[in-house]
């Protein structure tokens, strides 16, 4: 690989695009070219033993060369954007020191986001008697009937939270309720600290569909009842913030003999594909930060050499 620019903006990709669109794979076949590491930006990733249903990489695809950010947390421990940030950015400068080229590859839109746009978490801090109270008005209606609430306070934000990821339902509101501000106008976006390359993969929707639903079915006859299995024994309960990726919360329900194997298939289909949509909204195809290609045979030499034209500018 060429000599990395000296400049006092060094270079970080960012691979981003839909779940089961081939990031992953893409990425390992790029820094293995390019002298480069991955550090992920899928918040799924930071928990151990939550492996099949976050499609992690597996042993081998982590041996190819090195990743950071994977398997950073326990299943009841949280790791919040602001904490990722500083993670990540500490990273990237060692990486730059040590001449390595840093990759970061996920589909967690506002992680990439926190990074690449160098945002500053708002400043409100947390008030854990309005959090109480959220959290009970969440379990008295339910977390859809508060990301309503929160729908209608601030639609721009809630298009960009999950609605099934309470803990960030309940700090949006949080913010809003403490501040008075709308909770999407407090990001703090400031210029970006990096030369930048932003490659945004695509598949037609169709195929993107089918390689979802093909992964699902492959996650079960891999051991996913299993795994989840294994982590409630170890004490982690299905309304653990971590356990919110969609299949967990189903396949626990499936063991607990409050849904059948082809009810927990559907549903996670169905979550995913409204999930694909979501990842949409953070990542626009008009975005000129953004070069996007079509994954197919070529795209892997196509990028490489996208991205080795950019680090001579």
């Amino acid at each position: 690989m060429k000599t990395l620019p000296d400049k006092s903006a060094l270079p970080l990709v960012a691979i981003i695009g839909p779940t089961a669109v081939g990031k992953t794979e893409l990425a390992i076949q790029l820094a293995s070219k390019l002298d480069g590491e991955i550090i992920s930006a899928d918040s799924r990733l930071f928990y151990r033993g939550m492996n099949i249903g976050t499609a992690k990489p597996s042993p081998a695809e982590l041996a190819q060369v090195p990743h950071h950010l994977i398997d950073v947390a326990n299943p009841d421990e949280t790791w919040s954007l602001a904490l990722f940030q500083q993670e990540a950015c500490k990273i990237i400068d060692q990486l730059h020191q040590r001449r390595r080229l840093p990759m970061l590859v996920g589909g967690t839109g506002q992680y990439i986001r926190a990074v690449t746009e160098g945002w500053t978490p708002p400043e409100v801090q947390a008030d854990p008697r309005l959090r109480q109270v959220l959290e009970k008005m969440a379990a008295d209606h339910s977390p859809d009937w508060l990301y309503q609430k929160l729908y209608i306070l601030d639609p721009a934000a809630a298009d960009k939270i999950d609605a099934r990821n309470l803990r960030r339902t309940i700090r949006a509101l949080e913010v809003i309720l403490s501040s008075g501000s709308l909770f999407s106008a407090q990001r703090g976006i400031v210029e970006s600290p990096y030369q930048l390359i932003t490659i945004g993969l695509l598949r037609p929707r169709a195929e993107l569909y089918q390689r979802v639903d093909e992964r699902i079915e492959a996650m079960f006859a891999q051991g996913l009842l299993a795994e989840v299995q294994g982590l409630l024994n170890q004490g982690y309960g299905p309304d653990l913030p971590s356990m919110s990726a969609i299949g967990y919360r189903e396949t626990a329900a499936v063991l607990e003999n409050k849904m059948s194997l082809d009810e927990a298939i559907t549903q996670m289909k169905r979550l995913t594909r409204v999930f694909v949509r979501r990842q949409a909204n953070w990542f626009k195809l008009d975005d000129p930060r953004i070069q996007w290609f079509e994954m197919n045979a070529d795209t892997p030499s196509q990028v490489q050499r996208y991205i080795l034209s950019r680090l001579e500018i």
